[in-house]
């Protein structure tokens, strides 16, 4: 899953044809912190999401499996709008830069 948050619409007058009546929204991968992080995609919102919000959206063949778009061309799909991420402060870090090496 990836946390993203919306941030702009796509109107396309021409488009495959299962994909009428589906609302296109520009997406942008954020931090657990909200932070945008410069990567954008074009997602086939799911659950009525709107600019601005932050969401959970699926890729691949799990974009496939969503609830209504079963055999239409979609790559990402938005599968959830987030009210609040919480992390665990305590927990370690999984940045590679504070991982010890190992000395020979």
């Amino acid at each position: 899953m990836l946390l993203a948050r919306v941030v702009g619409n796509v109107v396309a007058t021409r488009k495959d044809a299962r994909l009428e009546g589906r609302k296109l929204l520009v997406i942008e991968s954020v931090s657990p912190a909200g932070e945008g992080k410069g990567t954008h995609l074009v997602a086939v919102d799911a659950v009525g999401a709107g600019v601005g919000e932050t969401i959970l959206a699926v890729q691949g063949s799990s974009a496939r499996m969503t609830e209504g778009l079963k055999d239409i061309p979609v790559d990402t799909a938005i599968v959830g709008i987030v009210d609040k991420v919480e992390l665990d402060e305590a927990a370690p870090s999984a940045k590679p830069s504070a991982r010890k090496k190992k000395s020979s």
